[in-house]
């Protein structure tokens, strides 16, 4: 029997409704994804970027913002350009302050300010001590509160007249630890290829132009509705995000058991700024307190118990603690915690990786424990 030939319509007919169907899966997977993970990340009219020190809140400015994993929420910067929930100005008498340091984790990006643990933690101090304690917080988000850059602005915190100084350290500004101000928008692909194309008309074609591009608008998809719809729930499975994260070759070097070069170099910037901070801290005659905040996938190892061979998230831990405490810090375990902490991830966004409320609330009961167990004698606790 002879097989019946296509006719000639289907030749054309069948391409096309596979390559509409595409398109309508395409169109469909983008249309949920904008509708569920919608977002508002136009910053520069509440963040400026200090050509010294940073990126900064701009005085006396409220935005309400929206990740695409959050809900809005509301930044209000008082006369000083700070997230601080308070005015900045002399401390109040028969009070304890703690100035606070850091990034977008102590900021408390993409939550509500009464949600996050800078609010709390002066509240259940105050019950634990007996004495008024407030917490005025000069985080900041983005690079304005990378060690080089709370180095540069360390008279700003002295100047709040701290009683202790709280560095709250992540994983991610230990990779950026002596980086200068940036500009926030990064070269897209579109520019790249036309800087391709004007290289190629004058003859001067880069070999890693093309992979350059891909990988531009790799980033791009990643970033689209389609690919955080798909990302989002996918890495809400703690085994299959872990083993994704660590495929990431230049994202794991903090969690390896022994640090790479480059890691090693980091390590080496951040223990020449800790040196200077908690140095100019201990001439102030002001005690400095620095705890590890953890990143999600080192949450999600932890609570596990499990991680390939070769990885350790408990050893940034150990390597900064070394270094806080040959300068003269005081330096807080923070993952020893989650470990009886089932699902920790779940306390983290999953694409942003920013602690929600429910992470900030751990923070909180974490640090008021350590903080009155001795930590800082000022703030021993009166009582169980």
């Amino acid at each position: 029997m002879k097989e019946a030939k296509l006719p000639r319509r289907d030749w054309i007919l069948l391409p096309l409704i596979s390559v509409l169907t595409a398109a309508v899966l395409a169109a469909s997977l983008s249309l949920i994804g904008g509708c569920v993970f919608s977002q508002n990340l136009s910053i520069g009219e509440c963040i400026i970027i200090d050509p010294v020190t940073g990126e900064r809140g701009v005085p006396n400015r409220v935005c309400t913002k929206k990740t695409a994993e959050s809900q809005p929420v509301e930044y209000r910067f008082n006369s000083c350009g700070y997230r601080a929930g308070m005015e900045c100005g002399p401390k109040p008498p028969d009070t304890y302050r703690i100035v606070m340091a850091g990034t977008s984790y102590p900021f408390g990006w993409t939550v509500k300010r009464e949600d996050t643990f800078a609010a709390m933690l002066p509240v259940e101090l105050s019950r634990r001590t007996g004495r008024k304690v407030e917490l005025y917080n000069e985080s900041m988000i983005g690079e304005g509160g990378i060690p080089r850059n709370i180095a540069l602005r360390f008279n700003e915190i002295l100047a709040a007249q701290p009683d202790v100084i709280l560095w709250m350290v992540t994983p991610w500004e230990l990779e950026r630890a002596d980086r200068a101000p940036r500009a926030w928008e990064e070269p897209g692909p579109g520019s790249l290829i036309r800087d391709l194309v004007k290289n190629a008309m004058r003859g001067k074609v880069s070999p890693d132009a093309i992979p350059s591009i891909v990988a531009s608008i790799q980033d791009r998809w990643v970033a689209s509705n389609s690919g955080i719809l798909i990302q989002h729930y996918l890495y809400e499975f703690e085994s299959l995000y872990v083993n994704l994260y660590l495929e990431r070759e230049s994202q794991t070097g903090f969690l390896r058991a022994e640090p790479n070069p480059l890691w090693q170099y980091r390590l080496q910037k951040f223990d020449q700024y800790a040196a200077d901070i908690e140095g100019r801290a201990k001439a102030a005659g002001v005690p400095i307190v620095v705890a590890l905040l953890p990143d999600r996938v080192q949450v999600a190892m932890i609570s596990s118990g499990d991680w390939p061979a070769g990885y350790d998230p408990y050893k940034l831990g150990e390597e900064l603690r070394a270094i806080v405490t040959s300068h003269g810090g005081t330096y807080i375990d923070t993952l020893q915690y989650f470990r009886a902490i089932p699902n920790a991830e779940q306390y983290y966004q999953p694409i942003d990786n920013h602690p929600n409320a429910g992470a900030h609330a751990i923070f909180n009961r974490i640090l008021a424990r350590e903080l009155t167990s001795g930590a800082v004698p000022a703030l021993k606790a009166v009582g169980p």
